[in-house]
Parts: structure tokens; sequence; C-alpha cells
């Protein structure tokens, strides 16, 4: 993982890897707390992008500041509280619960739909259904810089994110955002909406 997530510039090589680096990172800090290499990157991470004062430099800021400021065992422990633990966890970080009510319902079996049409299906190591916000994440990665065009293109990154994505990841910001025990996930929380208004906003252009 690049500690260079938000480096935009004019290149459309570079604003896409960007693209892909930031669904990246945040598949791997919503499906497990960082280990302490990432950690450490996101760190050092610089704080400014190419134009600065830009939509998601102000909580990236304070995501950069929230890790400088809280030690690394206190977000293992905030995760947990957050998304682990016994019985139903604190917030829920799947696509069916927020569109459905329940665990393992039709959105969930829609979108197996769509990852059969991808071609994609959920490796036999990995617990998560795969509506879980860091596997869709995992997907909007491989589709934005997967090798293979006909599958990793604009078009597919549309579709999929405006069916399984759009439709509740800001409602999930929000509860995080507001949870009493949520710090360093709190930062997360604002600047991955943020980021999700951003691609929502590109993709619309598409449509015009």
């Amino acid at each position: 993982m690049s500690s260079q997530p938000l480096q935009f510039s004019t290149s459309d090589d570079r604003e896409e890897l960007a693209r892909a680096e930031v669904y990246g990172l945040l598949a791997r800090l919503f499906y497990a707390p960082p280990d302490e290499a990432l950690y450490s990157q996101l760190r050092v991470a610089p704080t400014e992008t190419s134009a600065p004062g830009g939509f998601l430099e102000l909580h990236w800021t304070e995501l950069v500041a929230a890790a400088r400021r809280i030690d690394l065992a206190s977000v293992h422990a905030e995760h947990e509280a957050l998304f682990g633990g016994i019985g139903k966890p604190e917030v829920l970080l799947y696509g069916s619960y927020h569109l459905a009510g329940a665990l393992n319902e039709k959105p969930l079996v829609a979108l197996r739909h769509s990852l059969r049409q991808l071609g994609l299906e959920r490796p036999e190591t990995v617990v998560e259904t795969e509506d879980h916000l860091a596997s869709l994440c995992e997907v909007m990665r491989f589709l934005i810089a997967g090798e293979d065009l006909s599958v990793s293109n604009l078009e597919q990154q549309r579709r999929f994110f405006s069916e399984h994505l759009r439709p509740w990841v800001d409602a999930l910001c929000d509860t995080l955002a507001g949870h009493p025990r949520a710090d360093f996930y709190r930062s997360l929380a604002l600047f991955s909406r943020d980021f999700f208004a951003v691609e929502s906003q590109a993709f619309d252009l598409l449509d015009a």
C-alpha cells in the first residue's frame, strides 16, 4: 500500500492509480485493524493533495492526524469494540443489513450475481460475506486497476458502485462517525464519506 494515496495529478493514469489505492486502503482498514507497517505509512503520509484545499483534503488530514495521535493498540481495541465482539457488533459493515435490515438478504443475492458476471468469487480464506464494505472496496479497486479492460473499465465501475455501494455507504459512514466509541474510525468514516461522494459525482457525469 502506497503511503501517498491522495497525490492526484493531471495524468489520467495517476488519477486512476490514486483511486485504486484509496479503495485498497479503505478495504484494509475496514476489514481489520492496520498492522505496524501500514500504520507507520499512514502516520507519515502527506496531507496535501496536488490542489491544496480540495474536497478530500480536510478529512484526509484529520485521518492522518488521528493516526499520529492514537497508538496502534488503541486502534486495534477500537476496531474490536466497533466491529467485533460477541453477538451483534456495534456497527455492521454489511450492505444487506443497511439495505434490507438483516444479514444475508436479497441485496447479497444480487451482489453475488453481479460478481459472477464479473468472473469474481470470494476466496475460501475470506470469512466475511461479499457485501462487507471491505470486500466491495476491493472489487472497486480491481475494476479500476485490473488489466482486463473488458471487465476493469469505467462503465463496470459505475454500475457496480451504483448498485452495491452508493445506496448505503453514506448511512454507514454517518452511523460510524456518530458512534461515541469511534475515534480513529470516526476520522476514517468522514474521509470515506467524502471519497464516496466524489466517486458519486464523477459517475453522475458519465450519465450526463
